[in-house]
């Protein structure tokens, strides 16, 4: 058997940064934890349209720093900066300290591996032959300047009457166990009328000097 390690975890404190930045006392660290939950959960609802790849907090002595990237920041934004303004106003409700929210956008969403896992649940819940959609989605990866992507769909692929499995596809050098590749990941699980559908993608960007 091999030993199987998410390749974010793998590549922090190297090549990849904490997605929560902050430090307490024992006493306060599970309250802080469960807000950053809080949070993470409401933005991940609201912005379920403006295509999230990732929430980043950051903590002061009294200030919450919200960074957001996503493929659509006018989503985030709203008119005139109303959006931002509600979602303050939302996270005030779950944490004391002032709240600052920054939305940043995404250049190529093709070759981030969240954005990716997320396009392929859409496909699928739109009942779109998943190897067409995962041919697409590898093709566009290419195209976009990714070295190699790797994707693997597990469940019940073909319909309620079939059974359930798992397919890999991969395009490309996916040099997981690398530490100098710069490997994004994604786990999605996507929920059908029949069950769970799991998405797992690995985009190679490159190699970091570290």
């Amino acid at each position: 058997m091999g030993q199987k390690i998410n390749p974010i975890g793998y590549r922090i404190g190297i090549s990849k940064n904490w997605t929560s930045r902050w430090f307490s006392s024992k006493k306060d660290y599970a309250n802080l934890l469960l807000e950053d939950k809080k949070i993470r959960d409401l933005l991940e609802n609201k912005l379920s349209t403006a295509g999230l790849k990732i929430i980043e907090i950051e903590r002061t002595e009294n200030e919450v720093s919200v960074l957001i990237k996503v493929s659509k920041p006018g989503v985030v934004i709203g008119r005139g900066g109303t959006g931002v303004e509600e979602l303050e106003k939302e996270i005030k409700k779950i944490t004391k300290g002032k709240v600052k929210i920054t939305a940043e956008g995404v250049k190529s969403s093709e070759i981030e591996a969240q954005l990716v896992a997320d396009y392929i649940c859409r496909q699928l819940k739109r009942r779109i032959p998943y190897r067409r959609v995962v041919n697409f989605a590898l093709s566009s990866a290419i195209d976009k300047g990714a070295k190699g992507i790797k994707i693997r769909l597990a469940g019940v692929l073909s319909g309620s009457n079939t059974i359930s499995r798992s397919e890999t596809y991969k395009e490309g050098s996916v040099p997981a166990q690398t530490l100098r590749a710069d490997i994004d990941y994604a786990q999605v699980h996507c929920q059908m009328l029949f069950g769970t559908i799991g998405i797992k993608v690995w985009i190679h960007k490159g190699e970091i000097e570290l």
